[in-house]
C-alpha cells in the first residue's frame, strides 16, 4: 500500500509498504482522510522516539473486523490502545495503560497511509450528517473537550486561550459553549477572526492583562507557553496544559506555587460528546482547515504543516 513512512530520522512517502496485519479484536480500516497535528510534527522532531507510518487523526470505512457490525461502517477511532491487563486498564483508564500504545505516536502503524488496523473498542460509528472533512477533526476536538471534564468552568469566569493553531481553536470554541467569557490569545488575528462569530473575543497575547484569568488553557506547542500561562492566570486559578513538545518544558514553578497555581495537564477526550457537537455544529471546524493534499503529495504537505501560522492540512487517500 501507499503511505507515509518515518524512519526516525526522515519522513519518505511509499508505495510498498506491507498491508497491516489485523491482530483479533482489531479492525482493518481503509482510511479516507487523515490530519496533520502539532503532535506529529513533534514526532518527527524526536518525540516518543517513533518509528513506522506516523498520523492519528483520521476517519475511514472499516473492510475486516471480528465484529461483523463495522463492516463497511464509516467510523473514527480514539488513538490509545491498552494492554488490558494492568492495573490501570483494570481500572478502567487504558489511556494511561502501563505498555500503552498509540496509533502513529507510540509501537503502532498510523494513519498516513491508505490502511491501518485499530482495536474495535477504539472505534465510534460516524453519523450521516457530519462529511469526511468533519469528522477529521474528532480525534483533536475531544481532545479539546477533555479540560471540560477535568475543570468546572462556570458563565461567570473568564478564560484565555493562549496560542490557536489547529487545536486552539477548536478549545476557544468548546470553551465558549459553557457561557464563559473566552479570548483567544493569538498572534495571527486575522486567521481566526471566524472565532468572533461565536463570541470569543479574539486578540494579540500582548494585550491581555496579567493575573486577570480564571483559567489559561495552554495550547502554544512550545517550552515557552506555560511561563506565559503562569503571567496570565490569576492567584488561584487554573492551567490547563495541552502542548506536547520533544524538548520537555521549563522547570520554574516559583509563579505557580507563589499564586498557588492549579496546573491541570490535558490530553485526549471523550469522542461521542465530539462526534455530537460537530452534527449540531456547536463548533465550526471548516475555516480552520488550509488545504487537501493527496497522500502522494504528503511530504509537500508536511512541508505545508511545518508553515509558521499553518492550520490544518489534510491528506486524502485513494480509498477515501
Amino acid at each position: 500500500m501507499q503511505g507515509l513512512y518515518f524512519n526516525g530520522k526522515q519522513l519518505f512517502f511509499r508505495r510498498d509498504l506491507p498491508m497491516p496485519h489485523r491482530a483479533p479484536g482489531e479492525a482493518l480500516v481503509a482510511v479516507h482522510q487523515a490530519g496533520i497535528c502539532g503532535t506529529d510534527l513533534e514526532v518527527l522532531a524526536g518525540y516518543a522516539n517513533f518509528r513506522g507510518i506516523p498520523g492519528h487523526e483520521f476517519v475511514g470505512h472499516v473492510v475486516e473486523a471480528d465484529d461483523n457490525k463495522w463492516i463497511g461502517k464509516r467510523v473514527v477511532g480514539e488513538i490509545n490502545i491498552g494492554c488490558g491487563q494492568c492495573d490501570y486498564c483494570r481500572r478502567g483508564i487504558p489511556e494511561h495503560c502501563r505498555q500503552r500504545k498509540a496509533l502513529g505516536i507510540r509501537g503502532h502503524d498510523g494513519v498516513f497511509a491508505e490502511y491501518v488496523t485499530v482495536p474495535e473498542v477504539n472505534l465510534h460509528q460516524v453519523p450521516a450528517g457530519i462529511s469526511d472533512e468533519q469528522a477529521v477533526f474528532t480525534e483533536p476536538l475531544a481532545a479539546a473537550f477533555r479540560p471540560l471534564e477535568q475543570v468546572q468552568v462556570r458563565p461567570e469566569m473568564q478564560v484565555a486561550v493562549l496560542g490557536t493553531g489547529k487545536l486552539g481553536s477548536l478549545v476557544a470554541q468548546v470553551m465558549a459553549t459553557t457561557g464563559a467569557t473566552v479570548f483567544a490569545l493569538s498572534h495571527h488575528l486575522e486567521r481566526v477572526r471566524f472565532l468572533t462569530e461565536r463570541g470569543i473575543r479574539v486578540m494579540l497575547p500582548s494585550g491581555a492583562k496579567p493575573a486577570t484569568f480564571d483559567v489559561v488553557v495552554e495550547v502554544t506547542g512550545s517550552q515557552a507557553g506555560l511561563g506565559q500561562a503562569l503571567q496570565l492566570v490569576r492567584p488561584l486559578g487554573t492551567v490547563i496544559l495541552k502542548s506536547t513538545t520533544h524538548s520537555g518544558a521549563p522547570s520554574n514553578w516559583t509563579a505557580a506555587v507563589v499564586n498557588e497555581i492549579t496546573l491541570v495537564g490535558s490530553r485526549c477526550g471523550p469522542f461521542a460528546r465530539a462526534l455530537q457537537a460537530l452534527l449540531k455544529r456547536e463548533v465550526d471546524v471548516v475555516p480552520i482547515i488550509d488545504a487537501v493534499y493527496p497522500l502522494s503529495d504528503g511530504l509537500v504537505a508536511f512541508e505545508a504543516a511545518h508553515r509558521r501560522g499553518a492550520m490544518k492540512i489534510l491528506l486524502q487517500m485513494e480509498s477515501g
